[in-house]
């Protein structure tokens, strides 16, 4: 019997099924390390595949005639190409097709929540492809092969430009408008380089070592990186502006939704990213006070919100040994599978168990919190009520309190894990005087330029609250008009998966 061959050489006799396997093979994840042994450190929970197991998953690939994971990748990452790659056992040819569309693939494939896969032809009615685990799989290879090297532009064009905000967003702008030739300068307001990725998101789901490598990649192609540098205060708006040819105001949505009810004053009662950057920087070596440590060790522990911010909350809780902890969504539980509002691609608004929710903790849905109290300045009560959400004449929401479902719960930490409204407007956003949009982000034309000419704006900051997909898109497509402005024309490559947002109604996610 011939084997049949392909450019990538001769295929494996076990290869020869690829056409069926979807059919003959089923999906499986990265396993999670037991929950005994992984809530006693801060490592990441997922057990790398083997080369045969991703292999065998990549296999699964339909490469369909219209690629609808593609379309639901906000980066348009070339799914089926790397699929196929990884199949034959092309790593090298992989991780360049993945690259071509993706600064950052360990992240992606660490904390994204891969709308890709819900908009794979096989969800149709059969398991997805385990598209997110392959990406982190060939991201992986390639830093262990040392296939990631410094990419340093052949020439410089001259300009300079200011990127202000290190997250995913302002990382993948300044990475590259450095690769079209322009002298970058990436400003950094705290310490470390990331933003969220370094400062917001635990350990367990985003090793600080895969940011670091790529904050040297960065600095080693010519990216000027300047931290604990506050723009706004310590280099004014107007510096910025006399200082460089153009600006990328990158700087994340940051002013957090709070819960002014009566007792929010009590001591015990925080926002939930004061909790998870302290975490985070303790997991660096810094130490703090008894006064400035927030700890829910051998504590009662509410967190208010039930969405991912929520669910690293109840991770690192877990691993800080609280006595209790309990987790409040104002919303209703998700149905455990697809509503008939809710069809395929899009993304599916269903029940998830994260691995911080199997490690531990209560979830209790439409819970509001009316009040807090306590004693001696400290807080120990909430006073919360159930309620119902009812639809109205005009097709909206109401909340509604259900009668007689008052009650209290202890507690001796409180985290308000609900979201973040806006970036900040006091300081550069004021000084600058950029307009904001209906929900008090930075408005962008369709250049991405802001009402101040020369002054770009992406990721959160001017798209609100989003995944790190959009974010890392977002830097993409707004490095390309920043060079277009600057010099009339780009070779950077187009977001083919991106669109730039539309404003939604409050209190909606874009």
């Amino acid at each position: 019997m011939n084997i049949p061959s392909t450019p990538h050489g001769p295929l494996p006799r076990e290869s020869m099924d690829k056409a069926r396997g979807f059919i003959e093979r089923g999906r499986e994840t990265q396993k999670r390390r037991p929950v005994d042994s992984r809530v006693g450190d801060w490592r990441e929970v997922y057990v790398p595949w083997t080369s045969g197991e991703a292999r065998s998953q990549a296999g699964r690939c339909m490469d369909c005639g219209v690629p609808f994971c593609s379309n639901g990748c906000p980066l348009g990452n070339l799914i089926p190409e790397w699929n196929d790659l990884v199949y034959y056992d092309d790593w090298r040819s992989a991780i360049d097709r993945l690259h071509a569309t993706n600064n950052f693939p360990e992240f992606t494939g660490r904390i994204c929540p891969a709308p890709c896969e819900p908009a794979c032809t096989l969800s149709i009615n059969m398991d997805a492809v385990t598209i997110e685990m392959i990406e982190k799989a060939i991201a992986d290879r390639a830093w262990d092969e040392g296939w990631i090297k410094p990419e340093p532009p052949s020439w410089r064009s001259g300009k300079r430009v200011a990127v202000v905000g290190s997250g995913p967003a302002g990382m993948a702008a300044a990475q590259q408008l450095n690769r079209a030739g322009h002298h970058v300068t990436l400003f950094e307001r705290n310490e470390y380089v990331g933003g969220l990725l370094s400062l917001g998101i635990p350990d367990f789901k985003l090793e600080k070592n895969h940011v670091d490598r790529r904050v040297d990649q960065l600095t080693a192609e010519g990216v000027e990186i300047r931290t604990n540098v506050n723009v706004g205060s310590d280099i004014t708006a107007r510096e910025l502006l006399d200082g460089y040819d153009a600006v990328c105001l990158a700087g994340g949505s940051t002013a957090p939704r709070d819960l002014p009810v009566p007792g929010r004053e009590l001591d015990g009662i925080h926002f939930a990213m004061d909790y998870l950057t302290q975490q985070n920087r303790k997991g660096r070596g810094q130490e703090f006070s008894p006064e400035e440590t927030i700890s829910a060790e051998g504590k009662s522990v509410v967190i208010i919100g039930g969405g991912d911010t929520g669910a690293d909350c109840l991770g690192t809780t877990i691993r800080q040994r609280a006595s209790r902890i309990l987790q409040f969504e104002i919303m209703p539980r998700p149905p455990d599978g697809r509503k008939s509002g809710n069809p395929w691609p899009q993304w599916p608004d269903v029940f998830r168990i994260s691995s911080a929710h199997e490690e531990g903790g209560i979830r209790d849905y439409n819970v509001s919190t009316k009040c807090f109290s306590g004693k001696d300045g400290k807080v120990g009560v909430l006073h919360c009520v159930r309620v119902e959400w009812q639809a109205t004449e005009a097709g909206r929401a109401r909340l509604v309190e259900t009668p007689g479902s008052d009650f209290d719960i202890e507690a001796d930490l409180v985290l308000l894990a609900m979201g973040f409204l806006h970036p900040e407007h006091n300081g550069l956003l004021d000084d600058l005087g950029v307009e904001y949009d209906g929900r008090g982000n930075v408005k962008t034309g369709a250049s991405m330029m802001t009402s101040v000419g020369g002054v770009f704006s992406c990721g959160d900051m001017q798209r609100g609250q989003s995944l790190v997909v959009h974010a890392i898109a977002s830097g993409r497509t707004c490095a390309r008009d920043i060079d277009l402005y600057l010099m009339g024309q780009s070779s950077l490559p187009t977001v083919s998966g991106y669109s730039r947002p539309v404003l939604h109604r409050p209190g909606t996610t874009a």
